[in-house]
């Protein structure tokens, strides 16, 4: 079920209605969470339930296993448990055919003929995102930084909870598990709230990303008819496709929450503001950045030497993973490895800014602030070729033909209304998300000092933009990892 789907509009309204009617029994409350949350999930295909069923049951059961148990070797073995069943599951779905494919190769080298057969494996929506998710629940109980939880319900309703199952934010079980174990009251206020964050999110989705999807689809499939500057603009209108698709989706997943009383952390905060990549990774997809520098970045740091080598080498290790846990791909680990020399390099330089948000308190940047974001968004926006072609040798000719003698020769066949329309909703686009980058999302508190006339004019303007000006509806990209 789609977010920005007839169904999904249909859906939540009938189950905030039941929710709410039993404000007063949490346990009935949690129940309608995980019974809508299979129903939202099952949409897709009712055989994704057993797999998720299944990993709720493991890592429960773990956690149990845990409780009160001082056998240090037994809690190990629990905790492989864990480990090795979710990123089994997540192997198998997601990278068997990758790694069949390069065993095969590997072996063609040496004359060997190697012909097993590759499976057809659906692979299961938001696989990705809630075994990471149930994995911290096992690792902190393990550590001791979470009680298990004895309430099987919540601890369901925990993994599964639908506005964020598919595809993020991830969530820790320290912060959103005692949520669903705390009785929660509507609250108006907080509603309205996400209820903004929503509208701004659907915009990101119908209005930004799915028009800029129209034009990258045709520029990526078609890359050798099309001139350097074409190529160019297809990689640039990707990074608005991408931004506006995945942040667009965290929004609405944190605004639905906030519906039902619940406060999901922040998973975008207008990283192509970001002055150089360390800011960057502080606010690209900030679940998964933080969730691999907690739960792997620390401990390889804690296990070895602490010296430069060892610090470089376990970033780029952290880099490929992150790239790998993307796709079953060479031009994921690839994207990612590029990745890891970006963060290197601003390491190892000594321009540093006071705030992580740029010219903070003031309406415009400094020109040396301007420069900067100016080169991380452009360096971004040449790894996103390779993140968004099909293999290696695609994303080298697509990059050629951008620094080719074409670069300045305008394909005018592509101009068209729409386009310009697109260039000019993404130039409003990014105005808003300038004056609104201080706040958790750009419209937050935007107008609140408004005349009421003024700002529910601004509102309804932009409700207007996403019936009339939306793009041709598009699966949001996360979906596939």
């Amino acid at each position: 079920m789609l977010f920005n789907s007839i169904d999904f509009a249909f859906f939540l309204p009938i189950i905030f209605f039941l929710y709410w009617i039993f404000n007063k029994n949490l346990k009935l409350q949690n129940f309608i969470i995980v019974i809508s949350s299979y129903i939202f999930y099952g949409w897709w295909d009712w055989r994704f339930l057993l797999l998720i069923v299944f990993s709720t049951l493991v890592d429960y059961s773990v956690g149990q296993g845990l409780l009160n148990n001082n056998n240090q070797w037994k809690r190990k073995l629990l905790l492989w448990t864990s480990i090795s069943v979710n990123l089994g599951l997540l192997a198998f779905f997601k990278y068997y055919n990758f790694f069949l494919y390069n065993f095969i190769t590997a072996f063609s080298f040496l004359g060997a003929n190697i012909k097993p057969g590759a499976l057809n494996i659906i692979l299961p929506v938001g696989i990705s995102f809630y075994t990471f998710q149930t994995l911290s629940y096992s690792i902190d109980v393990y550590k001791q930084k979470l009680k298990p939880t004895k309430d099987l319900i919540a601890f369901s309703a925990f993994v599964s909870f639908f506005p964020q199952l598919v595809a993020g934010p991830i969530e820790r079980a320290t912060h959103l598990l005692p949520q669903f174990e705390t009785n929660r009251k509507f609250n108006y206020s907080k509603s309205i709230d996400g209820i903004k964050q929503i509208l701004w999110g659907l915009f990101k989705k119908i209005v930004i990303a799915d028009n800029c999807a129209t034009f990258v689809n045709l520029i990526f499939d078609n890359s050798t008819e099309y001139s350097g500057s074409t190529l160019l603009l297809g990689s640039v209108l990707f990074c608005f496709q991408i931004y506006g698709d995945f942040s667009g989706y965290s929004d609405i997943a944190i605004g639905v929450a906030r519906l039902f009383g619940f406060n999901l952390r922040q998973n975008f905060a207008f990283p192509y503001f970001s002055r150089n990549f360390n800011e960057f990774w502080k606010k690209w997809h900030i679940s998964l950045s933080s969730w691999f520098r907690d739960y792997l970045f620390i401990p390889l740091v804690k296990s070895g030497k602490i010296n430069a080598w060892t610090k470089i080498k376990n970033i780029v290790i952290l880099f490929i993973i992150t790239g790998f846990w993307h796709g079953a791909n060479w031009t994921f680990i690839f994207w990612g490895f590029l990745h890891a020399l970006l963060f290197i390099s601003t390491i190892f330089t000594k321009k540093k800014y006071k705030s992580i948000i740029p010219a903070k308190g003031k309406n415009l940047p400094s020109c040396r602030e301007a420069l900067d974001i100016l080169k991380t968004f452009f360096l971004f926006a040449f790894t996103l070729i390779i993140f968004r072609a099909n293999t290696i040798k695609h994303a080298y000719d697509y990059i050629s033909d951008i620094f080719s003698s074409t670069l300045f020769v305008i394909d005018k066949h592509i101009i068209s209304p729409n386009l310009i329309f697109t260039v000019q909703i993404i130039l409003f686009f990014i105005i808003i998300e300038w004056y609104g980058r201080e706040s958790k999302y750009a419209i937050e508190k935007l107008g609140s000092k408004w005349k009421p006339f003024f700002r529910y004019s601004y509102y309804y303007f932009i409700v207007f933009l996403i019936l009339f000006y939306g793009g041709q509806t598009q699966q949001f990209i996360y979906f596939q990892f």
